[in-house]
C-alpha cells in the first residue's frame, strides 16, 4: 500500500514526524483519577489536564509501511518511589488501571480463562515478557509468563528464537502498551505476542496469519496507514479468517480513514475521552479530538452497515470505541529504552482493549465474521453522543450522535454482550398432515438475540408442491404426492447466526381419516378405533375423538363427530 501522510489538526497543527510534541485536548477529569471501583460512582471532577504528548512511531518514508497509533504523556513523571521499586502496592502510578477498565465497561474479568488474545506489532521488544510481569504484579494480577504457558513470542515465522531485530522506532512502547491493555482488560487471557520483521504491512498481514496458525481467535491490530488501492487483497490475504475477531485501530490523526481499520473483517476501532461522572454509571466519554474515522475508497459497504446511515457509500469506520485520549490515558510499564511507568493513548490502546473484551465475550462461531456482532447487540453498548474529529459532510462521519457515528461507532462496551455471536430460535410447529390437491399454508416462527435482524428462511425435505418463503418463513402450496417427509426448517441473520427446527409431515389421500397425537379415533361400531367395516358413499358414520387413555370419567365429555364419507 503506498501512504501518503499530510498534516492534520489535532488541537492544533501536527506533523507526522515522530517524535512530535502535541497537545491533545479533552473535557472530563485527571487521567490519574481514582483507579478502584469505588470510582465508577464518584461525582464529576474539574476539567482534564492537558498534558505534553509525543507520537510513539516513526514517521512512515516509504510505500508500503504503517505506523503505530500510540501516542504518551511526555510531561508525566514516575513516581520515584517506584524508580526503585517498579512493584509498589503503596504507590499509584499515573493513568488508569484494570480497575477502571472494569468499572467503566461493566467488565467481568472473572471469565476469558484460556482464551488467547493476539497483539501483532513490528520488531522486537527484548523486555516485553519482564516488563509485562512488573504490569501484572503491581496490580495483583495472576502471572503470565513463558514458563506457566500463559505468555508466548514468536516472530512472525512461528519461531520463539529466530525473532526480529531489536526495535529503534518506538514499536517497542507500542509492545508495551498493547500486552498491558489486554492484561488490563482481560487478566485471564493468555497472551501470544507475534513481532513481525519490520513495519511494513506485508509483514505485519503474514504476523496476522501466524497468530490466527497458532490458535488465537482474537487478534488486535493496532497500526495502519492510508489506503492505496491494495485493500481489497490485502482482505483476503492477511485478514479473512472466519471464526477470528480481528481488531484494528481506526487511526490518531483525526478526521481520514486508514486501513486496516476500513478492512471488510475487522472491527475498527475509534477511541473516546472517558472520565467520570456523577451519573448511575459513574463514567462518561465524548468523542477523543484524535481518534480517526471515514470512509473507504476501495472495501465495499459491509452487510451490518446497509441498514444504517453512514454517509459512505463503500465502508466506513469506526464500528466500537474505547478509550484512547492520552489525556484520560491509561498507565503502561515499559524500560526498553523507556523511564518504566508512563501514560499512553491512542487508538492504540482502544484495540487491544476491544479484542480482549471479545475474548471475555466467549469464542466467535467457527463460519461468522464477528465484526458484525456489535451492530445486532447495540443496547449492550454505550452510545456516545457528544464531541468531534474535525469537519465533514455528512457530519455523522465526524461527529458523535446517538446511534451510529464515524468517530465512536455503536459505542463502547457495555459489559461484553455486543461482542458475542447471535443465537436463533426456530419455534417447532409440530407434526403436519395435508392432502393431496388441498392449498396448504404454515408460517415458521423464529426469535433472534439481535434485536431488529432481518431473517432469511429455508426448508429441506418438504413435500412436492410446498415452497417456503425466504423473507417471511411462511410455508406455502398444494401437495402434489402421497407420503412421509422429515421437514428441516431453518433461519438465518446478517451475523450468520441460524437455528433450525425438524418436524414430520403427511401428505394423505382426500378423504382419508388421520389421527394426530396426543388424540384418537374410535370408530363407535367396534370400540377399538379399527374401522369394522367399510363406509360407502353416503354412509354415516359416527366417531368418538378421546385423549390419550381415554375420557376421563368426570369433567369432560367425548366428543362425537359426525362425519359424511363421500
Amino acid at each position: 500500500m503506498r501512504l501518503r501522510w499530510r498534516k492534520v489538526a489535532l488541537a492544533g497543527v501536527i506533523a507526522l514526524l515522530a517524535p512530535s510534541t502535541i497537545a491533545v485536548g479533552s473535557p472530563g477529569t485527571p487521567a490519574a483519577a481514582a483507579q478502584g471501583t469505588a470510582a465508577a460512582s464518584a461525582p464529576a471532577a474539574a476539567p482534564v489536564v492537558q498534558h505534553k504528548t509525543a507520537r510513539l512511531c516513526s514517521t512512515v518514508k516509504k510505500a508500503g509501511q504503517v505506523t503505530c497509533f500510540a501516542v504518551r504523556q511526555t510531561d508525566t513523571v514516575e513516581p520515584a518511589a517506584l524508580r526503585a521499586n517498579a512493584v509498589s502496592p503503596l504507590v499509584s502510578v499515573p493513568g488508569y488501571g484494570p480497575p477502571t477498565l472494569a468499572a467503566a465497561y461493566k467488565l467481568d474479568q472473572s471469565k476469558g480463562s484460556g482464551h488467547t488474545v493476539a497483539i501483532v506489532d513490528a520488531f522486537d521488544d527484548p523486555h516485553a515478557e519482564a516488563d509485562l510481569s512488573q504490569y501484572r504484579a503491581h496490580y495483583g494480577l495472576p502471572a503470565c509468563t513463558t514458563a506457566n504457558g500463559c505468555f508466548r513470542k514468536v516472530g512472525q515465522s512461528g519461531s520463539s528464537t529466530v525473532l526480529p531485530p531489536p526495535d529503534t522506532t518506538g514499536w517497542a512502547g507500542e509492545i508495551s502498551l498493547d500486552l498491558d491493555m489486554v492484561s488490563a482488560t482481560c487478566p485471564k487471557c493468555h497472551i501470544l505476542l507475534v513481532e513481525a520483521t519490520d513495519d511494513y504491512m506485508s509483514n505485519l498481514g503474514t504476523a496476522v496469519n501466524r497468530a490466527v496458525t497458532l490458535g488465537a481467535k482474537y487478534v488486535s491490530n493496532s497500526y495502519g496507514g492510508v489506503e492505496d488501492g491494495s485493500e481489497p487483497s490485502s482482505d483476503a490475504a492477511y485478514y479473512h479468517h472466519p471464526g477470528v475477531a480481528i481488531t484494528a485501530s481506526a487511526g490518531d490523526y483525526s478526521f481520514g480513514a486508514s486501513y486496516p481499520a476500513t478492512g471488510k473483517y475487522v472491527t475498527a476501532v475509534g477511541g473516546t475521552s472517558l472520565t467520570t461522572a456523577a451519573s448511575a454509571r459513574g463514567w462518561t466519554e465524548t468523542v477523543w479530538s484524535g481518534t480517526g474515522s471515514g470512509c473507504s475508497a476501495y472495501v465495499a459497504k459491509p452487510s451490518f452497515q446497509t441498514s444504517i446511515t453512514t454517509g459512505c457509500s463503500n465502508r466506513a469506520e469506526a464500528d466500537v470505541s474505547a478509550v484512547a485520549d492520552p489525556n484520560t490515558g491509561m498507565a503502561v510499564y515499559d524500560t526498553y529504552q523507556a523511564p518504566g511507568w508512563q501514560v499512553f493513548g491512542g487508538t492504540s490502546v482502544s484495540s487491544p482493549i476491544i479484542a480482549s473484551v471479545y475474548a471475555l465475550a466467549g469464542t466467535p462461531g467457527a463460519a461468522d465474521s464477528p465484526n458484525t456482532y456489535p451492530s445486532t447487540h447495540t443496547s449492550s453498548l454505550f452510545d456516545v453522543t457528544s464531541g468531534t474529529n474535525g469537519s465533514c459532510s455528512p457530519s455523522v462521519l465526524c461527529t458523535a450522535g446517538p446511534g451510529w457515528d464515524g468517530p465512536t461507532g455503536f459505542g463502547t462496551p457495555d459489559g461484553a454482550g455486543a461482542f458475542t455471536a447471535n443465537t436463533i430460535a426456530v419455534t417447532n410447529p409440530g407434526a403436519q398432515s395435508s392432502a393431496t390437491g388441498t392449498p396448504h399454508s404454515l408460517q415458521i416462527q423464529a426469535q433472534d438475540s439481535g434485536p431488529g435482524a432481518q431473517l432469511s428462511y429455508a426448508a429441506t425435505g418438504l413435500p412436492p408442491g410446498l415452497a417456503i418463503n425466504s423473507g417471511t418463513g411462511m410455508i406455502l402450496g398444494t401437495p402434489t404426492a402421497l407420503g412421509r417427509t422429515t421437514v428441516t426448517t431453518s433461519a438465518k441473520d446478517g451475523t450468520s447466526a441460524t437455528g433450525s427446527t425438524t418436524f414430520t409431515w403427511v401428505i394423505r389421500a382426500p378423504g382419508v381419516l388421520t389421527t394426530v397425537s396426543p388424540a384418537r379415533v374410535l370408530d363407535t361400531r367396534s370400540g377399538i378405533g379399527a374401522v369394522a367395516a367399510p363406509v360407502g358413499p353416503g354412509a354415516e358414520l359416527v366417531l368418538q375423538v378421546a385423549g390419550r387413555g381415554g375420557v376421563p370419567a368426570t369433567g369432560v365429555s367425548a366428543v362425537v363427530v359426525n362425519l359424511t364419507v363421500t
